[in-house]
């Protein structure tokens, strides 16, 4: 949050919750102490590496789901996509499309497949075929670097939320916010792993349904339940007029503006079958049929959710205005919490505190939830994939492998606490984006071409990870995100040459083109006895357990 954080609107969220900060302070400490609670039962169940990566396999398929929900509806979904209506009307409902349309691409062709070929990590699937240690070395530093761009939205909101209920002003104060989710976070997945994470974000999913549907309720209320009139209202409200509900307010401005739609609707759509954390969640249920409907249920959930978030930006845009929100939040961030205050009855009212209040709680429990679950991803792709097959050659003990994911866990803390604290005014929806822009880039071309070529090699297996990895990497570097931009991470300085916000409409294709270009140079030998195996395994899940034990 900038400086701006001193406007009214701010001091009137600050001021709303002054007489009622024992509440407020109350309920984020019972969120926390209930779910250390969780972590420390479900830590002293996790006794084997199959337990803290992925709970032991235990979980039944509406759990997972539920679950998978938990991890999924992130900061970005419940800050920064009500923020983007808010602000942009139509421009800003697309990342609700997007978001629930992915689904359909990881159901249909990831989800089963992933399941039965592989053990713990994306690696395992990937390694199957090719040359272990290159390939996991490759997995591994992917993953870590996908998370690590997801965990940025997940600070950057932790950042605005709880200043924004706390009153907090100073750049200081904000930062120390970010430092203390990466402790918890730390916390969480160092003592629970797969199964604590798992409760967590299971509870955690819970409460965001609950929390958002009393909101969604009480914005209706205010308008009769007459869905016209709160759209006439947000319209009316913005200052852009009819525009607010037509497409182009934000990605129609100019032919940049246009590919930059397009290339943040390919990232959205492509980029959830590559995200980590999600991947990881098809190895906690027991059967291939398990999974597949886990991706139902989440849907399901996910969906209505997504459809509950129309309602919270548009309700936004037509009880507060949108330089209100701004003043608060550069990127639009706050506007959720800030309609829970009016809708509850406003500032300087009981019922306004009361809500903003629970409903802060709910977000930062959604933080928390899907920061552990990146954190997870993350530090068992290094110990399984890069400590125990690679630095180790497949010698690891059980015992040195989960101590070498718990290190990981802190330093990918520490890492994720400094990068977090620099991109807290950006909106986290748009930062949410960029990891499925790399994770599209680097590890969706890899594994469709791992299941489905049989052609595919060592050599186009590491093409396509690095190249799509560096290839994004890069151009988000060099993107107005970064610096130039209105809301840049860093300020005062230019160095940006790529025009675009999202890397994915270049760095996606590249990503495939790589691997089918790497394939086809590659003197390898593609081992079709191998292919015929995985193509078994994959598709009815016999001899899952083996599939990496070679």
């Amino acid at each position: 949050m900038s400086t701006l954080a001193t406007a009214p609107v701010l001091l009137a969220a600050g001021d709303a919750t002054t007489e009622h900060r024992p509440l407020v302070i109350g309920l984020f400490a019972a969120f926390v102490i209930a779910t250390l609670a969780i972590t420390i039962w479900a830590g002293r169940q996790t006794r084997s590496t199959a337990d803290f990566y992925a709970g032991g396999g235990q979980f039944t398929g509406f759990q997972n789901g539920l679950a998978i929900s938990g991890d999924y509806m992130s900061a970005a979904s419940f800050l920064g996509i009500s923020g983007a209506i808010a602000l942009f009307g139509y421009d800003g409902f697309l990342y609700s499309i997007g978001f629930l349309v992915a689904w359909l691409v990881a159901l249909l062709l990831v989800a089963e497949p992933l399941r039965n070929s592989g053990r713990f990590t994306m690696g395992d699937v990937l390694a199957y075929r090719m040359r272990q240690r290159p390939v996991r070395t490759a997995a591994g530093t992917s993953t870590i670097v996908v998370s690590i761009f997801y965990l940025l939205a997940q600070m950057a909101g932790a950042g605005v939320l709880v200043s924004l209920l706390l009153g907090i002003k100073s750049d200081g104060g904000k930062i120390a916010i970010v430092a203390l989710v990466g402790v918890l976070m730390i916390v969480y997945v160092t003592i629970g792993g797969m199964k604590g994470t798992t409760w967590v974000q299971m509870v955690k999913a819970v409460l965001l349904i609950v929390g958002t549907l009393l909101i969604t309720f009480l914005i209706l209320l205010k308008f009769d339940f007459n869905l016209s009139s709160l759209l006439g209202a947000a319209a009316d409200n913005s200052g852009a007029g009819a525009a607010f509900l037509e497409p182009g307010l934000k990605y129609g401005v100019s032919a940049t503006s246009k590919l930059d739609f397009l290339s943040l609707g390919i990232a959205l759509v492509l980029g959830t079958a590559g995200l980590p954390h999600i991947l990881i969640r098809f190895y906690t249920v027991p059967t291939a049929k398990a999974a597949r409907k886990s991706v139902n249920w989440a849907i399901g959930i996910i969906g209505a959710f997504y459809l509950m978030t129309i309602v919270l930006g548009f309700g936004a845009a037509a009880l507060l205005s949108s330089k209100t929100i701004r003043e608060s939040n550069p990127s639009g961030n706050t506007a959720a919490p800030l309609t829970a205050l009016e809708v509850g009855g406003g500032a300087g009212s009981t019922g306004g505190a009361i809500l903003l209040a629970v409903i802060s709680a709910v977000a930062f429990a959604t933080i928390l939830a899907v920061v552990a679950g990146l954190t997870l991803a993350s530090s068992s792709s290094f110990a399984h994939d890069i400590y125990a097959n690679v630095i180790k050659r497949g010698k690891a003990t059980e015992k040195e492998e989960m101590r070498a994911a718990r290190l990981a866990t802190v330093l990918i803390g520490i890492v994720s606490i400094g990068l977090g604290a620099l991109a807290r005014d950006l909106n986290v929806a748009g930062l949410v984006a960029l990891a499925f822009a790399v994770a599209a880039s680097a590890n969706l071309p890899t594994i469709l071409y791992s299941l489905f070529w049989k052609r595919f090699t060592t050599r186009g297996a590491l093409w396509s990870i690095y190249g799509g990895l560096v290839s994004s990497v890069v151009l988000v570097l060099f993107s107005p995100v970064v610096s130039g931009g209105k809301n840049s991470m860093f300020k005062g300085v230019d160095f940006h040459w790529f025009p675009l916000e999202n890397p994915g409409l270049v760095s996606i294709p590249l990503g495939f083109l790589l691997g089918w270009l790497g394939s086809l140079l590659s003197k390898e030998e593609p081992d079709a006895g191998k292919y015929a195996e995985l193509e078994v395994k994959s598709l009815t899940g016999v001899g899952t357990a083996a599939a990496v034990e070679h």
